[in-house]
């Protein structure tokens, strides 16, 4: 059941993939694991396109890297995808073929401000799917200036169990007290917005506030909480800030075997005021992504510690009420299992 969920949300769902400030220039590329495929999303001179990281002939993977600079170009036969098209070697001995026809797997793509998204066959409009949220990515999306740092590597959990985590503040102190727990973070308020949700959480830690706030006059943000911000966009996708100067764009992304998470996470920082170098922010950068990872290998040690057969739908026998974005995720899941349910029989009822 676990892994027929993770497809249809998968393939049900819009999909946060990048910025735009990661795809540039023409030949830039990023991808990402999810079950047995790997999505790729090209800036092909200048048009962005999502695509299932295989060549079209015989299936040999076009990328090995999850990030860079490279022609779409196939290393066993050379085939290559440009302008729009392929280009075939040898094509006279293609008797019979309609090459005209060859193309990539391709995703669905959409723009929410400069953050793209992707999808298989998505069961809802993106504005739909993301309600009020959206305008807040939105303006998010305005002030990034670019990609700092790219972390990623395999959680040895079930994404689900990773998810949890990062939704519950209750494991910070234990877990994270010289990283994320430095900021003592207060109870803060949850907001819900369809499967989606927002923590924010001010900052008990008075003179790293302080401190925090008074490098704002160098920043030009359309948004900004001065405190930690978690937001979560269901189904595998973290986006979370201290003050808004950097984001951790984080994916929790189900494997096709168990007990296994493709996590990535990217921070992407924003942008300063006219005038203001970029350098004088990098200590801060540096450092932010230098604690980042810290935080998410410790995420990533105490959340192989739970099997994935402890994961169910339902609510837990025993919830705090700092677990309350936990709830929600999994009331959302159930939703969707109903959802899964209805699909699979409304397609059995219309066989012949």
């Amino acid at each position: 059941m676990n892994q027929a969920l993770d497809t249809f949300l998968w393939e049900t769902h819009w999909h946060l993939a990048c910025h735009r400030s990661e795809l540039l220039a023409h030949g830039d590329f990023l991808r990402l694991t999810i079950l047995d495929r790997e999505v790729v999303v090209f800036n092909d001179h200048g048009e962005i396109i999502a695509f299932d990281n295989r060549c079209p002939h015989r299936g040999a993977r076009i990328y090995l890297e999850n990030h860079g600079n490279q022609a779409a170009t196939c290393a066993y036969h050379g085939w290559t995808f440009n302008r729009g098209q392929f280009f075939i070697p040898g094509q006279e001995h293609f008797k019979g073929c309609d090459l005209n026809r060859v193309d990539f797997r391709r995703w669905q793509t959409e723009w929410v401000a400069d953050f793209l998204f992707v999808g298989v066959a998505p069961n809802q409009a993106i504005e739909d799917q993301l309600g009020d949220v959206q305008p807040i990515l939105e303006d998010i999306s305005f002030g990034v200036m670019g990609r700092h740092d790219w972390n990623a590597y395999d959680f040895q959990c079930d994404w689900k169990i990773a998810i949890e985590n990062a939704l519950e503040p209750y494991h910070v102190d234990l877990v994270h007290p010289h990283s994320l727990g430095v900021l003592d973070l207060q109870a803060g308020q949850n907001d819900f917005h369809g499967k989606n949700s927002i923590w924010y959480a001010p900052l008990g830690n008075a003179k790293m506030a302080n401190k925090l706030a008074r490098i704002s006059e160098f920043f030009s943000l359309d948004f900004q909480y001065k405190g930690y911000a978690s937001i979560y966009i269901y189904p595998f996708t973290m986006l979370s800030s201290t003050f808004g100067y950097s984001y951790s764009l984080q994916h929790f992304l189900p494997s096709s075997l168990p007990n296994k998470t493709h996590f990535y996470s990217r921070l992407l920082t924003m942008a300063l005021k006219p005038g203001r170098s970029p350098e004088l922010m990098n200590s801060l950068f540096a450092s932010t992504a230098e604690t980042n990872r810290r935080v998410f290998e410790e995420d990533h040690q105490i959340c192989q510690r739970v099997p994935a057969d402890t994961w169910s739908p339902e609510p837990p026998r025993y919830a705090s009420d700092t677990e309350a974005k936990l709830l929600h995720f999994r009331a959302s899941c159930r939703e969707a299992l109903q959802q899964m349910i209805n699909t699979s029989s409304t397609a059995t009822s219309e066989l012949p």
